[in-house]
C-alpha cells in the first residue's frame, strides 16, 4: 500500500522507520519530511495543517493509508475531510479529538464515564480562578484548556505558583488561544505513567506503557516541556495492570464517546497517576507521543501499516503485532534555551559514528552486546551541505537492548558521542525505574 505520514519530527520519523519496514508498504510519503525522514521516505512540500492539499495529494497520488502524527491537524478535522472523500486515515475525528483540544471537554467526559481523576474548577475569566485560588490554599495544577504542545501544564507547590501560572496563560497569553480558558485541579500524588490503546470506535487493543519525563532538568526539575526522554516498558506494570487501564478507563471512555455521536478512533494515549493501587487519569492525547513514539516503534514486531488500517477500519481485533520484550530508552538532544528561546543552525556531529549502528557495525561497542541505536531527527536540517540544529527538541537517541539498564546505558553512550553547540540533555531518563528495580 502507498502510506502518508503527517507532520515532520522525531515521531514521525519512527513511524516512518517502522512502516518502512513494513511488508506491506511499496510507497511511503511524508510531508515536510526531514533530514532523517528523507532517508527513507519521499518528503512532500505541504504544511500538516493545511488539510485541502493533503486531501488533495492523497486522492491524486492514491494514498490506501494516511497516518497523522501531531494533534493540530486532527483538532482541525482532517479525518473528517479525508472521511467525506473515501480516503482511510488513522486518527480520530474533529469532535472525537476533544479529548486532547479541550481539557474541559476531557474532564467532562471522564466524569460521564466513571473514570478515576482529579477534582477540578473550570474558568475563563483569571480574576475568578485567582480568587479560587487563594481561597484553595494549597498545592494545584494549572492547565490552559486548548492546545499547548505539552507546555500548558503548571505544577504548582504555593497558591504563588498558581497564580503565576494563571497569569501567564490568562493575561500574558503564553499559549494564545489555548489559554483563554483554564482548568484549576488538585495536585495527585504518586507515578506517571503513559498508556497506549488503539481505537476502532467500538473496541480498543493495548498497545503498551512507557514512561515520560516531561521536566527540563534532572530530577524532574524546571519547566515542563515536550518530553526530555522516555522508555519502555514501565517495568512495574504488566499485562494484569493493562487488562486493569482497558477495563477501568480505556472501554467506559469509547462508550461515552460513542453515546455522543463521536465514535473513538485512533490512538488514545492516557496520561496516569499510579498510586499504589488508585489510577487516576491526568489527561487523554489524541496521538502518538512523543518521545514515547520512538521507545514504543522500537519494540513494535509486525506489519504496522497493516495495523494501523485495520484499527481504521473498525476491525482492531484483527491487529496482528507484539512489543519486543526489550527495553527502548530515548534520549532528547536539545537545543541551548529550550523550551524558551533558543539559536537554531549549529552544526551537528558525531551521527556517522552511530549510522548503521544496526545490527553490527564494527564502529561501536554495543552491537557486540545485541544492542540496536537509531537516532530520529526531530528538527534538524541541511544548510550548505552540513547537519544542523532547526528547533528546541533536536535529536532522540534510541536504544533497545535486554533489560533497562541495558538500554540506559546504550542510549547515554550514544548520545555522548552527538555534539552540536549548546547541547543539553536530561542524565536521569530511567533512573527513578532502576532505583525502584533494585
Amino acid at each position: 500500500m502507498k502510506v502518508l505520514v503527517v507532520g515532520h519530527g522525531a515521531r514521525e520519523h519512527a513511524l516512518c522507520w517502522r512502516l518502512s519496514q513494513s511488508p506491506s508498504v511499496w510507497g511511503l510519503y511524508c510531508t515536510g519530511g526531514n533530514p532523517g525522514i528523507n532517508q527513507i521516505a519521499r518528503p512532500v512540500p505541504i504544511e500538516p495543517e493545511d488539510i485541502e492539499e493533503l486531501r488533495r495529494f492523497a486522492i491524486a497520488e492514491r494514498i490506501d493509508l494516511t497516518v497523522v502524527g501531531p494533534e493540530t491537524p486532527l483538532a482541525i478535522g482532517i479525518a473528517d475531510e479525508f472521511a467525506n472523500v473515501g480516503l482511510t486515515l488513522f486518527g480520530p475525528s474533529r469532535a472525537a479529538a476533544q479529548l486532547e483540544a479541550s481539557k474541559i471537554f476531557a474532564k467532562t467526559v471522564m466524569r460521564e464515564a466513571g473514570v478515576p481523576t482529579a477534582d477540578y474548577a473550570a474558568f475563563n475569566d483569571a480574576d475568578t480562578a485567582a480568587r479560587h485560588v487563594r481561597a484553595l490554599g494549597r498545592p494545584c495544577v494549572v492547565k490552559a484548556d486548548g492546545l499547548a504542545f505539552g507546555k500548558g501544564v503548571t505544577v504548582c507547590d504555593s497558591p504563588e505558583q498558581a497564580l503565576a501560572a494563571i497569569d501567564e496563560a490568562m493575561v500574558k497569553r503564553r499559549f494564545g488561544l489555548a489559554g483563554e480558558s483554564i482548568i484549576v485541579e488538585e495536585r495527585l500524588a504518586g507515578e506517571e505513567l503513559s498508556f497506549f490503546a488503539l481505537c476502532d470506535g467500538n473496541d480498543a487493543i493495548p498497545l503498551g506503557f512507557a514512561q515520560d519525563h516531561k521536566a527540563l532538568l534532572d530530577g524532574d526539575r524546571g519547566p515542563n516541556t515536550g518530553g526530555m526522554g522516555a522508555y519502555s516498558p514501565a517495568p512495574r506494570y504488566n499485562d494484569e495492570f493493562a487488562a486493569r487501564v482497558m477495563d477501568e478507563i480505556v472501554r467506559p471512555t469509547l462508550r461515552v464517546m460513542a453515546a455522543k455521536g463521536a465514535p473513538y478512533r485512533g490512538v488514545l494515549f492516557a496520561g496516569l497517576m499510579v498510586d499504589g493501587d488508585r489510577i487516576n487519569v491526568l489527561e487523554y492525547n489524541v496521538r502518538f507521543g512523543d518521545p514515547e513514539c520512538e521507545a514504543l516503534m522500537m519494540r513494535f514486531e509486525g506489519d504496522l501499516a497493516e495495523t494501523l488500517r485495520a484499527v481504521a477500519h473498525g476491525k482492531a481485533h484483527e491487529a496482528n503485532f507484539r512489543l519486543a520484550p526489550q527495553s527502548a530508552v530515548t534520549i532528547v538532544l536539545a537545543s541551548e534555551g529550550y523550551p524558551g528561546d533558543y539559536r537554531k543552525g549549529m552544526h551537528i556531529t558525531g551521527l556517522e559514528r552511530l549510522e548503521g549502528a544496526e545490527p553490527s557495525p564494527a564502529k561501536v561497542k554495543w552491537a557486540l552486546d545485541k544492542v540496536r541505536i537509531k537516532v530520529f531527527h526531530a528538527a534538524t536540517a541541511v544548510r550548505e551541505a552540513l547537519l544542523v540544529t532547526d528547533g528546541g527538541r533536536v535529536l532522540a537517541v534510541t536504544a533497545l537492548a535486554d533489560g533497562l539498564d541495558r538500554a540506559v546505558a546504550a542510549a547515554y553512550e550514544a548520545a555522548s558521542l552527538v555534539r552540536f553547540e549548546g547541547m543539553h540533555f536530561r542524565r536521569d531518563i530511567g533512573r527513578r525505574a532502576l532505583a525502584a528495580l533494585k
